[in-house]
Parts: structure tokens; C-alpha cells; sequence
């Protein structure tokens, strides 16, 4: 755990105010549009053609990348929550490994939904509250349900970027390569979960997350 230095040259951990306070930062940091990625855009050494897609192939795509752009910030959201409250500092940091590696997946769809004419999910601070909320209480499940969580999040990712690579435009390569590492990465994140001791969730809570997802899909594709 870092410290901080203060005026009499003491050192003191973090308290309850330094962590409310670093939440905080972090979400509005993600929900302004701000986050940077720490990577080159894996679409960056393409070129996209002027017209290349029509008016409804581009209103299809930006929908499906702002579709891809909320569940990075529900991910943001799952694991910084899931991280409160982990009592194991290994398990932790691979949830905030993991939340970092995500920054890059937001920060690229943000920029194609702008390539795209479009914008973010005007629901965004809906789905960051309600995903952090998640993650408050997976991490206080325990260890091995919250890798569980983990796992079946990205489980779930995975199969949801599967189609939607099925699902975008042919012609549209920037958006497909984007799309296309951040499946690989998630499925890193998956193993990485259940390497670490993931067990696996209740069929029921399975469903239940499976139906949320598909609310949350269904509303950020329109809105």
C-alpha cells in the first residue's frame, strides 16, 4: 500500500477519504471521455476509405461500438469495485491489472465512435454506478467468487465481441480490428481469472448476469 508524506514528515496509509475520493477521480475520469490509452489503437496502421460505409452501415457500426464502449465501462466500473474490498493483494492487483489493460479498449472505441459521427451511451453513469455496485459485492463474496465473477464476466465478453465480429460490416476493418484485440484480451483475462483460483458461479447467477448484459446491450446500442 503506498503512503502519503505529511507536513511533519510522517509517513501514513491511505484512509477511507484517500480511497472514496481516488474513486471518485477514477470515475470521472472515465465517464468525461478523458481516459488515455496507454497503447497504439490496434486500427492505426489502417486507412479507411472516404464512403466506405453507407449511412446505415455506419449508423449499425457506431451503435455496435457504442454497445463495445459501455461494457468497457461497466468493466471499469466491475473491477475497481471488485478491488475494494479483495483481501488478497495478488487477487487484487490482478483486478486492477485488469481494469488498466481496459482503459485501452475505452479509450479506442471512444475514438472510432467519433470516427463514426456518433456518441457515448447517455446512460453511462447508470451503467458505471450500477457496475460498481456489482463488483462492491462479488469482492466481499470472497476470493474465489470474485475471480468467478471475473471469469464469467469475460466469459460472457468474449462470445458478446464474437458477434458482434459477425455482425459489423465486411469493409469496416477499423472498427473489426479493434473488436478483434480486445476478444483476445479478454479471453487473457479470462484465464488469468481461473488461473488464479476463479470458481465457477451458480448457473442461476450465470442467467442472471446473462440477462442484464442483454438489457444493457439492447438499451446502449439505441441510447
Amino acid at each position: 500500500m503506498t503512503t502519503k508524506i505529511n507536513g511533519d514528515g510522517f509517513r501514513r496509509a491511505p484512509g477511507v477519504l484517500d480511497q472514496v475520493l481516488g474513486q471518485v477521480n477514477d470515475a470521472l475520469t472515465i465517464l468525461s471521455g478523458n481516459a488515455v490509452a496507454s497503447r497504439p489503437n490496434p486500427a492505426q496502421v489502417l486507412t479507411e476509405e472516404p464512403g466506405a460505409l453507407n449511412e446505415q452501415e455506419r449508423i449499425h457500426a457506431a451503435g455496435l461500438m457504442r454497445v463495445n464502449h459501455v461494457g468497457e465501462i461497466c468493466a471499469q466500473a466491475l473491477y475497481r469495485g471488485q478491488a475494494v474490498f479483495c483481501k488478497d493483494p495478488d487477487v487484487r492487483q490482478v483486478l486492477l491489472e485488469a481494469a488498466k489493460e481496459e482503459v485501452d479498449h475505452l479509450a479506442w472505441c471512444n475514438e472510432r465512435i467519433q470516427e463514426l459521427q456518433s456518441h457515448r451511451s447517455y446512460l453511462n453513469p447508470f451503467w458505471y454506478a450500477g457496475s460498481f455496485s456489482l463488483g462492491v459485492v462479488a469482492g466481499l463474496a470472497g476470493v474465489s467468487k470474485n475471480l468467478g465473477f471475473m471469469a464469467e464476466t469475460e466469459k460472457q465478453v468474449e462470445q458478446h465481441l464474437d458477434s458482434h465480429l459477425e455482425s459489423l460490416p465486411v469493409q469496416d476493418s477499423v472498427s473489426r480490428a479493434i473488436v478483434a484485440q480486445m476478444r483476445e484480451e479478454e479471453i487473457h483475462h479470462n484465464h488469468t481469472a481461473v488461473a488464479h483460483g476463479a470458481e465457477q458461479l451458480p448457473a442461476p447467477v450465470r442467467g442472471a448476469m446473462r440477462l442484464m448484459s442483454k438489457v444493457m446491450t439492447t438499451l446502449a446500442y439505441k441510447i
